[in-house]
């Protein structure tokens, strides 16, 4: 099977343990299941974990972390952390300064964050682990440390110049003591636990060398100007994460609740579920909950992407993170706010960061090999031609051999690829896009065949009552029997049958409810037994039907007896739908297929409209996830199913990407899906693979450059056309470009 183990789901085959609840059906197989059913995760054992499932770590206690200087540092860090005692899992994402953190048994949150502050200062000196506050950025201590860092520095610099004037040795010892120290203290320190091989070894290296060989002016620069330009880049880097948290945060600073006639300003968090909350027009929706008072209208851009206004009206759901626009509402609160719609897109915007991409994970295994080989080269660079070439200077080699090291920090790639990936997930953000992981952005770009469920996501998936046929009843009484016969579903079919007839149903009057697993239901009404289904019901019970049926969605309805006439039901195609098709093969995408459980005349009426590659109709939900693993044998790239994230689970869970459509109210479309479309247009798919190829031009264009430049740079010391100047720029300067050029995928 075509399936890369990068994105393999931990969700298990529907067909391997048979524990999904069955789905009543009609002339189609309703590609939605009854409220009252819900889909079962099965423990048959069978291994199809994704390989990095576990990294969103549910249940993980949060800290944040602070002075962490790359990518490399925080992966130290992290696998310092899980070989501690008591410690299941962990998880530390470079990007957000996010850590998480499983324990297999229960200990305080700051006893843990004590002990982890002692792993994370052997493994990384200087990193610094505080207690997670979401209200917070967690800058404080990094803007007093910049501030110190900076008087530093500005120490070491004049000290720096007054050599420069002077000609004064002392002056260059003392600029590279104050600028130098921590390097060198840091460098000491990863040598006693086994790393040689990162930049505070190389840059104490080259600086000490450049003194060796009495190249006090060159020697104190290297380290100055290094100094310098990572506080210039710690600066860069904190800034990117600010500017992309900032700009996912949708929080409502407050609630205005209202209690026994008093209007109180509250904390979000304090709000209980039954409160009435007031929100003034230019507010921002603290919680979820609905409208009981009031009409207005509210852009919901920072949930879904969408720039048009939504009308609400009393009775309409109101989703934390919208602002009001135009009169004042009250609202009902239905959730805490921990279970908001708000606090769900930061929970998996922070999570996402540490699901690693592979360009990531190349990166940092790149890092660890690229650095020896460089100290390697170097060493080659002094040797060789001591060994091989008459009349050679030492001093001269050594001197290229020191700016060799200098030019070969590998900084550019660990800080500008995770970043860049955790900017392309920001911006996919701002789109109303929901990447649950660096790995699914990367994977969206090599995606050539999207299949689609029909009802909800190519198709509007609102239902309406088309046609009521019948020769032995009445249209009305037709009717009756199949509002009464739905009377238990909650599936938007059965509620359109219901809300046409329009009156009220006397469940007394129903009994012997019995659905029939891709046929449809039997039950008793008023003593008669009645069946409601497709085409297969009807030869289930041997009763002749009517076949020329017109296009769409049919139930027919028969007593013990005899064929009493069917209800057609119809579902327009969303006007994007065929939009989206178009795009998506602007992108790359090869194959467009549409699955659904209607029958085939409807399914091949909407493939027709729409110019699909293929249709398959009358579908039972397992027969779904077959046709998904067919298609994935015969598929060269990545195949992403898109459904409406709740009924649709066995096949989300088994593509290679699973696409939720409109999903930010279902918390089954979150635990499904890879990727949650926040508004219910298909059209937006492509808008995420359009991001995916973004961002990995913006990584491909840093790696690119950076390796490009150095490569450069390396050469030319060869052959003694570079300076240490020139080697502290290929390093510092390129790390900065990469940065600003990381950022550019925010605007994706």
């Amino acid at each position: 099977m075509n399936k890369d183990n990068e994105i393999k789901h931990e969700h298990q085959h529907a067909d391997e343990c048979d524990k999904y609840t069955h789905n009543h059906s009609h002339e189609h197989t309703h590609e939605h299941s009854h409220e009252h059913h819900h889909h079962v995760h099965c423990d048959c054992g069978s291994d199809h974990s994704h390989e990095q499932a576990e990294r969103s770590i549910n249940g993980a206690i949060k800290f944040r972390v602070e002075k962490l200087d790359c990518a490399n540092c925080a992966q130290k860090v992290e696998d310092a952390i899980k070989r501690a005692d008591n410690i299941e899992d962990a998880a530390l994402n470079f990007s957000s300064s996010l850590l998480f953190v499983k324990t297999r048994s229960k200990e305080s949150t700051e006893d843990l964050r004590e002990r982890l502050q002692k792993i994370a200062n052997e493994a990384e000196p200087g990193v610094l682990i505080t207690a997670y506050d979401r209200n917070t950025q967690g800058n404080a201590h990094e803007h007093q440390v910049q501030k110190s860092e900076i008087f530093r520095l500005t120490c070491a610099l004049l000290l720096f110049i007054c050599g420069a004037l002077l000609q004064e040795e002392l002056c260059f010892a003392a600029a590279l003591a104050v600028s130098g120290f921590p390097v060198v203290i840091k460098a000491l320190r990863n040598i006693l636990h086994g790393e040689w091989f990162d930049e505070n070894f190389l840059m104490t290296l080259a600086a000490g060398g450049a003194f060796a060989i009495g190249e006090w002016a060159e020697g104190s620069a290297v380290m100055v100007f290094y100094e310098i330009g990572e506080l210039f880049q710690a600066y860069a880097v904190n800034r990117s994460r600010r500017s992309i948290s900032s700009l996912m945060d949708i929080r409502a600073e407050y609630a205005v609740v209202l209690k026994d006639g008093i209007e109180q300003k509250m904390n979000p968090e304090d709000v209980a579920v039954g409160d009435i909350i007031l929100i003034r027009p230019g507010e921002r929706v603290a919680l979820d909950g609905v409208l009981i008072q009031g009409a207005s209208s509210l852009d919901t851009s920072a949930l879904s992407g969408e720039s048009l206004p939504k009308e609400v009206e009393i009775g309409d759901e109101i989703l934390a993170g919208s602002v009001n626009l135009s009169s004042l509402i009250h609202v009902r609160v239905d959730k805490e706010f921990a279970q908001s719609s708000v606090s769900r897109i930061l929970e998996l915007v922070e999570n996402a960061g540490s699901k690693k991409a592979p360009t990531e994970k190349f990166i940092t295994k790149f890092a660890r090999v690229y650095t020896p080989l460089v100290v390697l080269g170097a060493l080659l660079v002094f040797l060789l031609p001591m060994l091989l070439l008459k009349d050679t200077q030492y001093e001269e080699w050594l001197y290229r051999a020191l700016t060799f090291l200098v030019v070969s920090c590998p900084c550019a790639l660990v800080v500008s690829v995770p970043l860049g990936l955790f900017a392309g997930i920001g911006g996919a953000g701002r789109k109303g896009i929901l990447v649950k992981g660096g790995n699914y952005l990367e994977a969206l770009d090599t995606v050539d065949t999207v299949v689609f469920d029909k009802t909800g996501t190519l198709t509007e998936g609102s239902f309406t009552v088309g046609e009521i046929t019948s020769d032995k009843l009445s249209e009305a009484e037709l009717l009756r029997l199949g509002a009464y016969g739905e009377a238990y579903s909650n599936h938007p079919i059965a509620k359109s049958i219901q809300q046409t007839y329009g009156q009220s149903i006397e469940k007394e009057r129903i009994t012997d409810f019995e659905e029939i697993s891709g046929r449809g239901i039997h039950c008793r009404i008023d003593g008669e037994d009645i069946y409601l289904g497709n085409h297969k019901l009807m030869e289930q019970i041997n009763i002749p039907y009517k076949k020329n049926t017109p296009i769409g969605t049919v139930i027919h309805i028969a007593n013990r007896k005899e064929y009493l006439g069917y209800i057609l039901i119809t579902d327009k195609v969303k006007k994007t739908s065929a939009k989206a098709i178009e795009a998506l093969k602007k992108e790359g995408v090869e194959r467009c297929i549409m699955l659904s459980g209607d029958r085939n005349e409807v399914v091949q009426a909407v493939g027709n409209e729409l110019k699909l590659d293929a249709v398959y109709g009358q579908l039972l939900p397992q027969q779904k996830v077959e046709k998904v693993e067919e298609l994935l044998k015969t598929n060269r790239g990545r195949l992403a199913f898109v459904g409406d994230g709740i009924n649709d689970a066995p096949v989300l869970a088994r593509a290679d990407i699973g696409v939720a459509m409109g999903g930010i109210g279902s918390d089954a479309a979150i635990e499904a899906a890879d990727v949650v479309l926040m508004k219910d247009d298909p059209l937006a798919l492509a808008e995420a693979i359009a991001v995916s190829k973004r961002t990995k031009r913006i990584l491909r264009q840093n790696i690119i450059f950076s390796l490009a430049v150095k490569g450069a740079v390396l050469l030319l010391t060869v052959f003694g056309l570079s300076t240490m100047w020139m080697g502290v720029f290929a390093d510092v300067g390129v790390t900065l470009l990469a940065v600003m050029n990381s950022m550019r995928a925010l605007r994706s």
